[in-house]
């Protein structure tokens, strides 16, 4: 029956790419439809004069769940991708110190008692510890809550003692380490959802103990190769990739969608579409005002979103001495943090992140030259920060802070070419709702059950995969949105599927 059943796909970022080849790969006709000229969404690649840059995400954790999805479509990720693991997987700046970040948990143990007067007495209690909760919590992310019997399930019931709820991420870690700098060391990790680490939910404590047991990875030509293996699987089992077909509406009859509408007029029908596109965007803007009411536009206003980012690409014809990955803190990093997400504000010492892939990865830069990202964590546009005014401002202060923080005092001299994203052109050009680069926040109100279903609540005939659905934000969970709306497409519609019962990547414990 699969192959007379048509998917459609608004949106070629990881979470549609990933349903798309699992689709295909069962026997779907797919077509996804993409506004951009290449694959990927934030996963896809920015070129230019001879540099290359992920758009987004830069470095791969839990290699194992990619691995997974090539080996349901009886494919292996190694054939497509080269992956580097990273030793050490960062480095942390504070204002007097620095820290390296291992795998290793010698050389880990080894760098805690360097830095910090408490060492690393607990470490091994954070590991095997977080390691349990982990195990139990993995099953909540994996399964569907589509419906509340799927919500009511063993798998949450054995879960809810490790939870830790109503702690903090950053409160948690108090049981393992008593000093602010060491605990910020296992929590700065909250910000890859766009979050506090004051407000993050414990159960997140998991971001930091996954870097630590399994490390993250560099993919050979950037991330982006991830989105551009994943169309080339799609396409050996015939799925179709639209590229410069930005999608208009959806194709809405009775609350059944039909299809969609492109800007060019066209309309593609289909049995099922899956929706890829940013969740606050594609409520506001691919459906029609009045059919929508638990996320209508005033609805959306009401709920919590992540923060933003203020963006620098940098192609420069020198390489710098700076590990693959770097993590600044603002000396104040309480208040910093107190600026982006209750004031939202600017401030003048901030926190910020450098990837310096170059150092790791020569295909990215011409030879003696790098390609530099810097990401800087920013207010969303509820701000109402008018950034064609600071965004000039918000460039020299951050090539200034380089300077300060880093010592790359004359990064100006050496800018071949550069590229800025603001939280105003998340927004406009990369119709990111509110320029919230993560997406809905994961406060515990917007979590399983009670942020927006893959199998869409006010829609039929309506899926969504991407960090606004569960289980969130990152591309691991991105992945896994896409396999359980994959796997509700092929049970709606009686198609056998291969299921792997027991992740062989995972740790017991």
């Amino acid at each position: 029956m699969a192959n007379t059943k048509h998917i459609i796909i608004v949106g070629a970022g990881p979470g549609g790419l990933c349903a798309g080849m699992l689709l295909s790969q069962r026997g779907f006709k797919v077509s996804i439809f993409d506004k951009n000229n290449e694959v990927g969404g934030r996963n896809r690649a920015i070129r230019m004069d001879g540099f290359t840059f992920d758009t987004g995400p830069t470095f791969l954790l839990m290699k194992g769940v990619l691995d997974e999805m090539f080996e349901l479509c009886g494919k292996r990720s190694e054939d497509y991708m080269d992956f580097v693991p990273l030793k050490p997987m960062y480095q942390l700046v504070y204002n007097d110190q620095k820290l390296d970040v291992y795998s290793q948990p010698d050389k880990m143990r080894a760098e805690l008692d360097r830095v910090f007067t408490e060492g690393s007495a607990t470490y091994d209690r954070f590991i095997s510890n977080e390691r349990t909760r982990f195990n139990h919590l993995y099953p909540c992310i994996t399964r569907d809550y589509s419906s509340l019997s799927s919500f009511l399930s063993l798998d949450l019931i054995k879960a809810i003692p490790w939870l830790a709820f109503p702690k903090s991420v950053f409160a948690n870690l108090g049981q393992y380490f008593k000093e602010e700098k060491m605990r910020l060391a296992f929590s700065f990790q909250s910000k890859y959802l766009g979050m506090s680490p004051w407000e993050c939910p414990a159960l997140f404590t998991m971001l930091p103990y996954l870097e630590h047991d399994y490390g993250i990875y560099h993919v050979t030509g950037g991330l982006n190769r991830i989105a551009t293996s994943m169309a080339e699987v799609m396409k050996e089992f015939g799925g179709k990739i639209h590229t410069n077909a930005p999608v208009q509406s959806l194709i809405i009859e009775n609350k059944v969608v039909k299809g969609v509408r492109l800007e060019n007029g066209e309309q593609v029908f289909g049995d099922e579409v899956i929706v890829n596109a940013d969740f606050g965007h594609a409520m506001s803007h691919l459906v029609e005002p009045g059919v929508l009411q638990k996320y209508d536009s005033e609805q959306l206003k009401k709920r919590d979103f992540s923060c933003s980012t203020f963006m620098l690409y940098l192609g420069l014809d020198k390489v710098y001495d700076l590990p693959h990955h770097t993590i600044v803190f603002a000396k104040d990093y309480r208040t910093n943090v107190r600026n982006i997400f209750n004031n939202k504000t600017l401030t003048d010492d901030f926190s910020f992140y450098v990837h310096n892939a170059s150092v790791t990865d020569k295909t990215l830069a011409p030879q003696g030259k790098s390609a530099l990202y810097v990401l800087v964590p920013m207010p969303n546009n509820d701000s109402g920060l008018d950034w064609q005014f600071h965004c000039q401002q918000v460039r020299e202060q951050t090539l200034d802070t380089l300077g300060a923080r880093l010592g790359l005092a004359d990064i100006r001299e050496h800018i071949e070419c550069e590229k800025i994203i603001t939280p105003q052109t998340w927004e406009t050009e990369e119709n990111v709702y509110k320029g919230a680069t993560f997406s809905l926040s994961h406060k515990f109100s917007q979590m399983l059950y009670w942020r927006p279903h893959n199998r869409f609540e006010e829609l039929d005939n309506c899926y969504l995969v991407g960090g606004g659905t569960h289980p969130g934000s990152g591309l691991p969970t991105i992945y896994e949105s896409a396999r359980i709306s994959s796997n509700l497409i092929c049970k709606k519609h009686q198609v056998t599927f291969k299921e792997i019962k027991q992740s062989a990547w995972l740790k017991e414990g």
